[in-house]
């Protein structure tokens, strides 16, 4: 039944793809609107299912076969077949043979273009039915018999009662509201008002943003045809819908990330649509061959490899990870941009234990100045705000002094200086500027610096590998330092002299100057603040220790989910429910839990976790606020307007606020969803036992108690 399930969906993916979608709704939509043609729509059908078996049997990629990638064009070419030619047995002889070369032809391109990062496009269906055109049109006698131009018309505006009732719709509409809706049904070989309804509707249910553009294109391309009188007749419907329509959609949203940079691009790519389909139309013309999609092919081949092949990321911003959905691919971007660019740094940490004291922060006004401005200097306080103990005329008397000095990240120690004595307090040592030094290399072109060490202190050697948190050396007086303190700065070039370069911490605790605690991540700290290295609660750390193979059962009063922490080809972890399907993608990296993405069933146990845990620092009675992608908001007409204007203007915002506390020997992580500014719902987690023992979701309409229940801990 599941595999059943599978392969239905592969079929509606099928049609859905030919409009850059993969929702279900929309591909049943266009099989319905398609056999509006009954014998182009059978044979497309029959086209879908022949290459969808034969991409099986010829073991073709599984994730491409899903979505639909194999067989989209054999779908286009069973719709050509029969909108082209009359049935008979030669017809059918020559519709398999077709559809064997569109399957390898699909196969064959897959492989070839994901080298240089292209799609396939329709190539393999035009390449396809341009031989087998030029076979049926050539002096041999291949037996198919083309059906003539009224007969087409016949077939392509509806029989019958469909025919009668697109001509009651095409003159009760304004010309130009039939000709897009015409313009849409040319996708599907069709010049069919209500097939084209159905179009705009699936597209309008699938993506707004997709729909807008499609009206954006064939707007322009008729404003522009208007200005110039390329066509004095107007434009083809066909080139509308295929060319013009298409290419909008695909550049305004599909491969580009939605903007008014990417809607420019789309609007920009209207003349070169016109002068490719008239170039082509005239080349191809003497061998009697029709142009098809070919300009839109070549405009979205085009912009993909210029977009692709530039040195540096710029905008417009390429589509890197595809969710066939313009809101999801636009949404999702804003969100890893702003929760995620501290993935870009190497994570680097206070190099200490306990609690310190900016002394000077980034650009001070003692000698953090010009290139070398942005540095940190730390020393420890007491409760009076002093660095040392009474009298404070020997470096002993300083609480820093002689306190371990720690590597800030992985790396390999590059340059060291250990011989330097400490100053007498008061007096500095400007020969010998830095005093006893320790530079480490990350990574290529990142290295941190500690500086005015302790003489002798230093545990390590040129050359040797530390890990964050290693012992360097002792902090010490010695270099331009009137008293002990602890210089830190991050760098681009290896030298003890290096100009220093502005780098955020990955993660640390603060104390304000008004006494409040919290977690700064992905920051620096500010002079006069009290820092220390995030310190992890055990218990919750361990309870969100999802190791990959880790299973557990989720139960409700209504439904029980087991779900898999699975970690894929790309090393990315992420929750697994085998009962649903859905997949809940997330990061642990030893200070917090956080989801990314989720995909699937909505319904399901996993999305209601999603939801609750998803962010959870490792911390107590400190809070946290995050951001939700906005495709998480529910489907209401407010977020229908939100994904009409959200390429220019985003107006709505959820944020998830948690906190962890203690209760009665237990943890509780309470959360609370928040759009703008007014809770929707809350959940809460309890920790029993350094594991997580159930959880509670409740918004307005409902509330959701599960008990997790671990399988192999």
């Amino acid at each position: 039944m599941k595999n059943l399930l599978t392969y239905l969906k592969s079929v509606f993916n099928t049609y859905s793809i030919l409009f850059f979608s993969q929702s279900t709704v929309f591909g049943f939509i266009l099989l319905c609107v398609s056999i509006l043609n009954p014998v182009a729509g059978l044979c497309g059908f029959a086209g879908v299912l022949f290459s969808l078996i034969m991409a099986q049997v010829l073991g073709f990629d599984q994730a491409n076969l899903r979505t639909g990638v194999y067989s989209f064009n054999s779908l286009l070419l069973g719709l050509a077949f029969g909108s082209f030619y009359h049935i008979n047995t030669h017809f059918i002889l020559w519709y398999l043979v077709a559809s064997l070369m569109v399957v390898l032809l699909s196969g064959i391109l897959v492989q070839r273009l994901a080298k240089v990062n292209l799609p396939i496009l329709s190539l393999p269906f035009i390449v396809t039915f341009w031989i087998v055109l030029a076979a049926a049109n050539s002096i041999f006698n291949t037996g198919l018999l083309q059906k003539d131009s009224a007969l087409l018309q016949e077939i392509y505006t509806g029989q019958n009662k469909i025919g009668l009732l697109h001509q009651y719709l095409c003159d009760a509409m304004p010309g130009s509201l039939c000709l897009y809706f015409r313009s849409l049904s040319a996708v599907l070989f069709q010049c069919n008002v209500i097939t084209g309804i159905g179009v705009a509707l699936g597209l309008l249910i699938h993506s707004r943003i997709g729909f807008t553009l499609s009206v954006t294109g064939f707007l322009t391309a008729i404003a522009f045809n208007s200005a110039f009188h390329i066509y004095p007749d107007g434009v083809s419907y066909y080139h509308l819908g295929a060319n013009f329509i298409m290419a909008t959609i695909a550049i305004g949203s599909f491969f580009l990330i939605p903007s008014w940079r990417s809607y420019l691009c789309a609007v920009i790519s209207i003349p070169a649509l016109f002068l490719l389909v008239n170039a082509l139309s005239t080349l191809l013309g003497l061998h009697s061959l029709p142009v098809f999609s070919l300009p839109f092919c070549i405009v979205n081949f085009a912009l993909l490899y210029f977009v692709k092949s530039r040195q540096s990321s710029g905008k417009p911003q390429p589509v890197v990870v595809q969710h066939y959905s313009p809101e999801r691919n636009l949404y999702q971007f804003i969100n890893q941009k702003k929760r995620l660019a501290r993935l870009d740094y190497f994570p680097l940490v206070l190099p200490f234990m306990g609690r310190w004291t900016v002394s000077q922060g980034y650009n001070g006004s003692i000698t953090h100045l010009g290139d070398w401005g942005h540095a940190l200097d730390f020393v420890i306080t007491d409760s009076d705000g002093n660095t040392y103990k009474y009298p404070g005329i020997e470096p002993g008397d300083f609480y820093c002094y002689n306190k371990p000095v720690l590597a800030c990240g992985d790396g390999v120690i590059e340059a060291v200086v250990n011989h330097i004595e400490d100053n007498i307090i008061g007096e500095v040592n400007l020969t010998e500027n830095w005093g006893n030094t320790v530079v480490i290399k990350h990574i290529d072109g990142l290295y941190s610096k500690v500086s005015h060490l302790k003489k002798d202190s230093i545990a390590v050697k040129v050359g040797q590998w530390v890990s964050t948190g290693d012992l360097l050396g002792l902090c010490g007086n010695s270099g331009r330092s009137p008293e002990p303190h602890l210089h830190f700065q991050v760098q681009a070039t290896p030298y003890i002299g290096s100009k220093t370069l502005a780098y955020p911490l990955a993660v640390y605790e603060m104390v304000d100057e008004g006494g409040v605690l919290q977690i700064a991540s992905t920051a620096t700290p500010i002079e006069g603040c009290h820092v220390n290295n995030f310190l992890a609660n055990a218990s919750i750390k361990k309870a969100f220790d999802f190791q990959p193979g880790y299973v557990a059962k989720m139960k409700s009063a209504e439904r029980t989910e087991t779900i898999e922490s699975v970690t894929n080809g790309l090393y990315q972890n992420y929750l697994y429910s085998r009962e649903t399907g859905a997949a809940a993608y997330f990061i642990n990296n030893g200070n917090r839990f956080y989801f990314t993405s989720f995909n699937g069933d909505k319904g399901s146990l996993l999305y209601q976790f999603y939801l609750t845990a998803f962010n959870v620092w490792f911390r107590e009675q400190t809070s946290m606020t995050d951001h939700f992608p906005l495709v998480d908001m529910d489907n209401t007409p407010a977020m229908w307007l939100q994904d009409i204007v959200a390429p220019f203007f985003i107006f709505n915002e959820i944020t998830h606020h948690s906190q962890a506390e203690s209760r009665a020997g237990e943890l509780v992580i309470h959360s609370e969803r928040i759009k703008n500014g007014s809770t929707i719902a809350d959940g809460s987690i309890l920790i029993n036992g350094q594991r997580i023992s159930s959880f509670t979701s409740k918004n307005s309409n409902n509330k959701i108690h599960v008990e997790w229940l671990t399988g192999n801990m």
